[in-house]
């Protein structure tokens, strides 16, 4: 027999969800086979003193307290956590892309080429936030609660991601970032050719469609949502290739929507495809990069996340330098 006390961070969920989060390879059937069985009470303020017999939908309020009747073997076995299929679980996190940290936030400089969740991509690799789990291990107070992402970008994009270590303001951020409330979010884009305007802005709709792949991605369609990407050229350089130069544009871009790839399928839109993107960019121009300067990668970077901070109660502007790999690429152009 054990007691589980529960603290902030597991306190409004459900009484089974919790008891699945603490024993991940127990069956939820299984779980209500045990409270059926009176295996699992529950002390709380409704119940005077004593532990008794909760419903399985009972909301576990701060300070409660859950005894649960099983073996020390049964105990072990319940709490293993599923085998993860083709993930290479050495990889650790590199601590070097943290740009702050509180006790409720970490906030990073995301490297290219990784996912930050598992399901994001047909990979072997282990997703970021596999990662950073991992890195923090058991410094965060709570039984069945793990640090998460409050939002995502792209594999292939680096920048500016935010994970919360605490429930209740992953709660209150995901919420932010689903209306657009408080959130203002900066990228800069490196783009083929010259744009229409020095700045301006894109509001086409976007719809997910999949293509002949099965893959999802992204097009203009007026039975698609609202979006709209602001842009500003910052500068024009030129490239210089085989067959002369390429007009290379760096722009900072302002999202008001979080669309899926919606800075992409805009820019391309306009004519000016992001540099390395394998889906909405110029094929022939990305595999000349890759051969002749080893860039091989979408020149997208989440540079600036301004948000709320609902725990310390202020606003918060986070700002993520430039990756190496696109300020080495930036170094082999002549600006205009």
């Amino acid at each position: 027999m054990k007691i589980f006390k529960i603290e902030e961070n597991d306190s409004g969920q459900r009484l089974d969800k919790f008891l699945k989060k603490l024993f991940p390879s127990a069956t939820r059937s299984l779980i209500y086979k045990f409270n059926r069985k009176n295996k699992i009470k529950v002390l709380g303020d409704d119940t005077l003193g004593k532990y008794k017999k909760k419903d399985n939908d009972y909301k576990l309020s701060l300070g409660d307290e859950v005894k649960v009747f099983l073996t020390d073997e049964d105990f072990e076995e319940f709490k293993k956590e599923p085998k993860k299929n083709k993930i290479e679980v050495n990889k650790k996190f590199d601590k070097s892309q943290i740009i702050y940290e509180d006790k409720y936030l970490l906030i990073v400089n995301k490297n290219s080429g990784v996912n930050v969740h598992p399901g994001d991509f047909k990979t072997k690799e282990i997703s970021l936030i596999d990662q950073i789990q991992d890195y923090l291990g058991n410094k965060y107070d709570s039984l069945t609660f793990k640090p998460s992402l409050v939002h995502r970008i792209d594999r292939d994009t680096s920048g500016v991601l935010l994970i919360a270590k605490n429930k209740k303001l992953l709660i209150k951020l995901v919420e932010d970032f689903k209306n657009h409330n408080n959130i203002k979010k900066t990228y800069i884009a490196l783009v083929l050719g010259k744009l229409p305007k020095r700045h301006g802005k894109v509001r086409d709709k976007l719809l997910r469609i999949k293509d002949s792949k099965d893959e999802n991605k992204v097009k203009i369609s007026d039975e698609g949502k609202e979006a709209l990407t602001h842009y500003r050229v910052l500068k024009e350089y030129k490239l210089k290739t085989k067959n002369g130069f390429e007009l290379i544009s760096k722009v900072e871009v302002e999202i008001e929507t979080g669309r899926m790839h919606q800075i992409r399928v805009h820019l391309a839109y306009l004519g000016n495809p992001v540099i390395g993107d394998k889906i909405y960019g110029n094929k022939s121009f990305n595999s000349y990069l890759s051969k002749e300067f080893g860039f091989s990668r979408q020149a997208l970077h989440s540079s600036k996340l301004e948000f709320f901070h609902h725990i310390l109660d202020k606003k918060m502007t986070i700002k993520a330098n430039l990756k190496d790999d696109m300020t080495k690429f930036l170094s082999k152009m002549k600006e205009i």
